[in-house]
């Protein structure tokens, strides 16, 4: 079986993890003797703590397997400002599935998949069965609380993130830490304070911030220099811009009442016009 979660989808600050968690089905007892719960009712301390017995234990080691992928606040950012957009949703229904793909091409034979709920569970959970048939998927809310082995993806997620954090460098040149930006989520006084204060007027944020999330998109609005972007959406194709001729134009004589005088070398070689069509 294999339990799918994610952490840091809702801070303006930070990467997104998914993470995912897998073991036999016989070794169900193994995540409830590493402490698998609900993650969120875990503190960090015993997050990490249940985090370096996946690593360390023998048992833990033989049977349960994690994948974690991060996804960079740039490349959120940049998904949901793209001409094709892509929500954070799509962003990460395909991290998910690419995890899930990873792990069977690995050859993990999976029977059962537990997902914490993106969006509506039913949708969610009817795309999995589509790409996966052959195995028994449930998607729900609070999956993390109700599947230890969604709870064990959830804390190799979250463990990933706090740590991703803790080591930032940053490529800005800014030298600070973890304790000087907080948590990363918009609530938090010292993530206020740093969206508000390390702002470059023309460069805007350092690749920390996602600058697509409100809270950034404010702040550049009120401090930033003013931009203006080409538009999202492309021209019909069957609407010209006014003045603009068509290109048609440039193959038809621009006398109607005579014929256009035939080039030498179709003459030469007796080469005619014909319609495929007809």
């Amino acid at each position: 079986m294999l339990g799918v979660d994610e952490a840091g989808r809702g801070p303006v600050l930070g990467p997104m993890v998914y993470g995912v968690a897998f073991c036999p089905l016989s070794q169900k007892s193994v995540l409830q003797s590493l402490g698998c719960a609900d993650s969120k009712a875990l503190t960090e301390e015993k997050r990490d703590d249940i985090f370096t017995k996946m690593l360390t234990e023998d048992k833990s080691k033989d049977n349960v397997g994690w994948i974690a992928e991060v996804i960079s606040p740039n490349y959120i950012s940049n998904s949901m400002y793209r001409r094709v957009k892509h929500s954070l949703n799509e962003v990460s229904m395909n991290s998910a599935i690419s995890l899930i793909k990873k792990v069977i091409q690995d050859g993990a034979n999976l029977a059962e998949i537990y997902v914490d709920t993106v969006g509506p569970p039913e949708k969610y959970q009817a795309k999995l069965a589509e790409i996966f048939p052959n195995i028994k998927i449930t998607v729900a809310k609070k999956a993390d609380s109700i599947y230890p082995i969604v709870s064990a993806a959830s804390i190799v997620a979250k463990v990933t993130r706090d740590h991703a954090l803790k080591v930032w460098k940053f490529k800005e040149g800014l030298d600070m830490d973890h304790t000087q930006f907080g948590s990363g989520y918009p609530g938090d006084p010292l993530t206020k304070k740093f969206i508000r204060e390390q702002i470059d007027n023309v460069f805007g944020y350092p690749l920390l911030v996602r600058f697509s999330w409100s809270t950034a998109e404010l702040m550049l609005q009120e401090k930033a220099a003013p931009c203006t972007f080409e538009e999202s959406e492309e021209a019909s194709p069957n609407k010209k811009a006014a003045g603009t001729k068509s290109i048609s134009c440039f193959f038809s004589p621009k006398d109607e009442k005579k014929s256009r005088k035939r080039h030498k070398f179709f003459e030469e070689r007796c080469l005619t016009v014909t319609n495929p069509f007809e």
